[in-house]
């Protein structure tokens, strides 16, 4: 490996660490929403559908702030882009979190042991589409 190879690697792991600080602070908001939900006797899948809706706010707050700094359009018409495609990564990750809970539930597992599973497939997921996608570099010019 190159040393320009390195030290892409040692910045993508940085990163990693960075998101999934990001995504545990979003998680705490989501999950604490998610059991007061259900104490107010919602049934699983709404309580979690809306308290993913409240991470998903309070992610995009972070990520944008602390997670990926370098990539962050600016304004304008870049910048309504980016925002678009955060929240169409974030309803990918909704439905991953909410068919989760949903079927895991209907299968007779806990609620709350359904969303922990759930948490899980939908980092991944949406890890790979904001990387990837939302927050991927755009070369000048392009």
């Amino acid at each position: 490996m190159t040393a320009l190879g390195a030290q892409l690697a040692t910045l993508r792991q940085v990163l990693l660490v960075r998101y999934l600080g990001a995504s545990v602070i979003a998680l705490v908001c989501d999950f604490a929403c998610f059991l007061v939900l259900l104490q107010l006797g919602l049934t699983p899948a709404p309580a979690s559908a809306l308290a993913y809706a409240l991470g998903i706010a309070v992610h995009w707050l972070v990520s944008s702030r602390k997670v990926f700094t370098g990539s962050v359009a600016s304004q304008g018409p870049a910048r309504t882009r980016q925002k678009a495609l955060f929240v169409g990564s974030a309803l990918v990750g909704l439905a991953v979190t909410t068919g989760v809970v949903a079927a895991a539930s209907s299968l007779g597992l806990d609620p709350r042991l359904a969303k922990l599973v759930a948490v899980g497939a939908s980092f991944a997921v949406t890890w790979l589409l904001r990387d990837s996608v939302v927050f991927r570099k755009v070369p000048a010019g392009q």
